[in-house]
């Protein structure tokens, strides 16, 4: 297990002993053994989501340095396959403020410890819809985003553009299989059809083949529009691109793709942002690190409103709706109340630009545009917040 504590905070003035209000985190990390990819073009970084929540320390302390507030993060990374009850444990007796890198196990098994029962935690990582439905918990947020909302956001891109017909190729991995019933469920929700799918056989080294794997796979495939790939251990979908049977775009996992943050976002303040994480990780933003700003920015702002740190004052207020984070998105973030997932917008981008931001003008919802993107209460079988009893 490694460890390590950082501390930023000023009291209002120099004779102060310490700061008005201190609010002291963990960010809990479950590493995740590399999966065998075909590629190591593009390696994971080591602080991918820690680098993130130290910058969110950073501006938390920006702002607590004229209110006497001191803000205080443990970074704490467990190994594969590590039981995530002892970590949590110690981290909650040290304070009630978690925020969680790990998968849909790591994360429940968290939120159900006694000790967690009014604790604020935060999932950065854990896509799974049903922790924002029927498996959701009253001490669980989310600022990752989940599979629907990214496979809302492209399905709205691919309608703009009148691409309604769709071929899905899907990878042979859990996620991968989550990934692509998300984007089946988005097709049917706005009106796309799938015309055929395709499961990828995970034994061909498309580093030697794909120039005749590729078109053998693809050249059955009914009329489409637009080749959509569910690949989430970014193993083969780099190789579909420009060697399907017919000559269409790829989206999903590859070419126009959905994401929590991407570096070719520059507008709404988002370039200062990139320079600001850049120079303190050393490298570009990932959509993780976005994710564990966001959280600790959420609690900064939360303690900045309320002037407590008190997890009970902190939750009332984020799920109110004078709750608002700007994030470099172009609109302010708010909570769903019936699930604790945060609304944001999804760019949908290529890997050298921003093609659109999801919601797309035109897709209207009666209390919020951004909820046209993942599950809206309507769909949500989330109890523990009780706004669906």
């Amino acid at each position: 297990m490694r460890a390590l504590t950082l501390a930023l905070g000023f009291a209002i003035s120099v004779t102060a002993a310490r700061a008005e209000v201190t609010l002291h985190a963990t960010y809990l990390r479950f590493e995740q053994p590399p999966a065998p990819v075909l590629s190591n073009l593009d390696p994971v970084p080591e602080d991918d989501g820690i680098a993130g929540a130290q910058l969110g320390l950073e501006d938390n302390a920006s702002t607590g340095r004229f209110l006497g507030q001191a803000y205080m993060l443990d970074i704490v990374s467990l190994p594969a396959g590590t039981d995530p009850v002892p970590a949590a444990e110690a981290a909650l007796a040290t304070s009630p403020f978690l925020i969680v890198d790990g998968g849909f196990d790591e994360v429940t098994a968290i939120a159900d410890l006694a000790a967690a029962k009014d604790a604020l935690i935060f999932s950065v990582s854990a896509a799974d819809e049903r922790l924002r439905g029927a498996d959701c918990r009253a001490n669980l947020f989310h600022t990752g985003l989940s599979y629907s909302m990214r496979s809302d956001a492209l399905m709205q891109v691919l309608l703009s553009k009148r691409w309604a017909q769709l071929a899905l190729i899907s990878g042979p991995r859990p996620a991968d299989r989550l990934w692509a019933e998300s984007l089946k469920g988005s097709a049917r929700k706005f009106g796309l059809t799938i015309v055929d799918e395709l499961d990828w056989d995970e034994r061909a080294d498309l580093r030697r083949t794909a120039s005749s794997e590729v078109p053998i796979l693809t050249q059955d495939l009914p009329d489409h529009d637009v080749v959509v790939v569910a690949d989430e251990t970014d193993d083969f979908a780099r190789y579909i691109a420009m060697n399907t049977w017919a000559p269409r775009p790829i989206a999903g996992s590859e070419g126009l793709v959905p994401t929590g943050w991407s570096t070719v976002v520059e507008q709404w303040g988002a370039a200062q942002l990139q320079s600001r994480f850049e120079e303190l990780a050393g490298r570009a933003m990932r959509p993780h690190d976005y994710a564990a700003w966001a959280a600790f920015r959420t609690l900064g702002e939360a303690v900045t409103r309320t002037g407590s740190a008190d997890p009970v004052t902190l939750r009332t207020y984020i799920l109110s709706d004078e709750f608002e984070l700007a994030a470099f998105k172009g609109r302010p973030l708010s909570y769903r109340r019936w699930n604790g997932q945060l609304r944001q917008p999804v760019p949908v981008v290529t890997p050298r630009a921003l093609v659109a931001e999801a919601p797309l003008e035109g897709f209207l919802h009666e209390r919020n545009e951004l909820d046209t993107l993942g599950l809206d209460q309507t769909e949500s079988a989330c109890t523990a917040f009780g706004e669906n009893e």
